[in-house]
């Protein structure tokens, strides 16, 4: 019964969004006040609707009701109840449903909170999202029904892949959603635009909180995956270049020049057409990520579907929302482009030349990632792009980037003085030649890239600190007054500071775990020690534990330094019997400043295993920054420039009037 009211409301949520779709469209073009107040009711009850299929679909999992063919592949009565409920969305039909579950939120909030958003304007971005909606509920509904049923049904299910019987599982997936979906709604506020023809400075303020959420999310979703493979993979390392991994680097990159051009429309009018452009790429290249992940096109841990019959139509949504969005842009592109002029050297310019950086970023990411498989698809011949290629082009252009980001807060909007901004950067400028000079003196010409990274680091921080520091001290009266400056420093800019903070520490920590980090791998026997970074490992022994759901070994090592002990680490390696697989647990010691790794391997049978030890400076900085990071976007989030309405409601004549003379 739980899957039959699942389906009913799963179904009724697709005539929904065609309802929120075509009233929200004819509304908009009639001025038709009951048709816009229509759209906006039926966003709330899709997200109703939704909402009702996706919980009937959890409660399937919880009871572990086999009949449901979902139930019966992702599922088994000995797994967690845990992994049990995260494993709604370990797969195709229950990923895409919490997909949707999050962007009928999205698409709810938008029509719930009224932060001065015209009625037009909230209509049209109603009915792109109805649009989205509607061709996304149609393919899950036709194509990945997750509440098909069994006949007969099986007395027990297959259980989910090893490798995400995890916590991580429970909130990665979510959390990047959070922001791949986040940017439908820039998507539909770019498209709302074109189809009004007009780009208001307030449509900036509108679209940036979106936008924000949506990177603070994503960066979230991406720092906790990283962190994710590194514990759970037992490779050693933080990012692979794995496809997947770099489909969710490319909304980043793009998300990451839409917030910053989206400031250039708001304070000076300018760059208009390149910021909706923008709006548009990023979240195609969410769908593209979507796409991939679940089209079949590749074989991943990350990968949820084999179907090419999917993959066929999930392209054809891409295609279509893509191309009809890229259409009309090039149709009305010349109807919102500002003619607003600004110096060289100016604040615009600084934030114009960073998107082009990370813009290109992003191409040389797609074509690292799309190349392969396209040339698969026709040749049939496999290529392997990995870090060698991206350390020769993205690597350049990321350099450049870092200098730049330093140097954007200090310049001013419309026209600025070099020599001026050179005094303002003094601080910053010697803090970061005296770590370079030092750097480069105790390591002479040896790792010339890494230092060349750290001395970038320091002057992102040091950058970012400067900014505030200028800033309070602007504001207090004395050192006793520091605090009350700090409280009075604008949130977004608080936030702004924060994330450039992170970037810092994030850039730095690459720099010196790709230069310093050390390993050992040995073929050992318990009583056996082997030496890393000045700690003694020793294998102690090798104990079987049988869990519900999995037999597991576990290695147990002693670690110690300079005779004294450190701590014990528990390495493990665990058998599935359903699924008749392997996962691999590693065990880590950190003091946050650097990362101890131990991996149990393959035993060969005569009582000796495989043991790889990492000893990997500065990787808990990794992920520290990124927290950072995602820290400093929720803060400007929190600004109350986003949370006040930004624009008084019109009445209905007014804004029938202004619709009329803009059409």
């Amino acid at each position: 019964m739980l899957a039959e009211i699942g389906h009913f409301a799963l179904i009724l949520a697709v005539f929904l969004n065609l309802a929120q779709s075509t009233a929200g469209l004819l509304g908009a073009n009639r001025i038709d006040f009951g048709l816009m107040y229509f759209s906006r009711h039926a966003a709330l009850l899709s997200l109703a609707a939704v909402a009702g299929s996706f919980v009937m679909l959890m409660l399937c999992f919880a009871q572990s009701d086999f009949s449901v063919a979902l139930v019966a592949n992702y599922s088994q009565t000995q797994m967690p109840f845990a992994y049990k409920l995260s494993g709604v969305w370990a797969n195709h039909e229950g990923s895409m449903m919490l997909w949707m579950l999050v962007f009928a939120l999205f698409t709810a909030c938008i029509a719930f909170f009224d932060a001065g958003l015209p009625d037009v304007l909230r209509t049209r971005v109603l009915a792109v999202q109805g649009m989205i909606g509607f061709c996304f509920l149609a393919f899950i509904l036709l194509t990945s029904n997750p509440f098909i049923r069994l006949s007969p049904t099986p007395m027990e299910g297959n259980g989910i892949n090893p490798i995400l019987q995890d916590p991580g599982l429970a909130f990665h997936p979510p959390l990047l959603y959070l922001g791949y979906v986040g940017f439908s709604v820039t998507f539909s506020f770019a498209v709302a635009a074109l189809l009004e023809g007009r780009v208001e400075p307030a449509w900036a303020r509108w679209v940036r909180p979106w936008a924000l959420a949506a990177w603070s999310f994503l960066t979230l979703g991406i720092t906790l995956g990283s962190f994710w493979a590194y514990y759970t993979l037992g490779w050693g390392g933080w990012w692979f270049w794995d496809p997947v991994e770099n489909v969710s680097l490319l909304p980043w990159l793009t998300g990451t020049a839409l917030l910053h051009s989206a400031i250039v429309v708001e304070r000076r009018q300018a760059l208009v057409a390149w910021t909706v452009l923008l709006a548009i790429l990023t979240f195609s290249f969410s769908l593209a990520g979507t796409f991939v992940v679940r089209s079949g096109v590749l074989t991943s841990v990350h990968a949820f579907a084999l179907d090419p019959g999917r993959g066929l139509v999930m392209l054809g949504i891409l295609v279509l929302a893509t191309g009809g969005a890229l259409l009309l842009y090039a149709v009305r592109a010349t109807d919102v482009r500002s003619e607003n002029r600004f110096a060289f050297v100016s604040r615009e310019s600084g934030l114009s030349l960073n998107n082009v950086f990370l813009v290109s970023a992003a191409v040389t990411v797609f074509i690292g990632t799309f190349y392969p498989l396209a040339m698969e698809a026709v040749t049939g011949d496999k290529i392997s792009v990995g870090a060698p290629y991206y350390n020769r082009t993205f690597v350049p252009i990321v350099l450049p980037l870092l200098m730049l980001l330093a140097v954007g807060p200090f310049l001013h909007w419309k026209r600025d003085q070099l020599s001026q901004l050179m005094v303002r950067l003094r601080i910053p400028l010697l803090i970061a030649a005296l770590a370079g000079a030092l750097l480069i003196f105790v390591f002479s010409a040896q790792h010339l890239l890494s230092v060349l990274g750290i001395t970038l680091a320091v002057w992102l921080i040091a950058g970012s600190l400067w900014v505030l520091w200028r800033r309070v001290k602007g504001m207090r009266k004395g050192w006793f007054n520091l605090w009350s400056g700090l409280r009075s420093v604008p949130r977004a800019v608080l936030g702004m500071v924060l994330s450039h903070f992170g970037l810092g520490i994030v850039v730095g920590a690459i720099s010196i775990v790709s230069a310093w980090q050390s390993e050992n791998i040995s073929a050992m026997s318990p009583g056996q020690h082997i030496m890393l970074a000045g700690f003694d490992i020793g294998f102690e022994d090798v104990r079987n534990v049988n869990v519900d759901n999995y037999e597991s070994e576990t290695g147990i090592f002693t670690i110690s330094r300079n005779g004294s002990p450190v701590t014990t680490l528990a390495a493990e390696r665990r058998y599935f019997p359903v699924q008749q697989s392997q996962s691999s647990h590693s065990s880590i010691y950190t003091n946050f400043l650097s990362n101890l790794y131990i991996s149990l391997g393959e035993n060969d049978g005569k009582g000796v295993w495989t043991v790889r030890a990492f000893h990997h400076p500065a990787a808990p900085l990794l992920w520290i920054g990124g927290f950072i990071m995602a820290l400093g976007g929720f803060i400007s989030l929190s600004d109350r420039r986003f949370r006040v309405a930004i624009a008084t409601r019109q009445p209905p004549a007014t804004v029938a009037m202004s619709a009329e003379a803009t059409a």
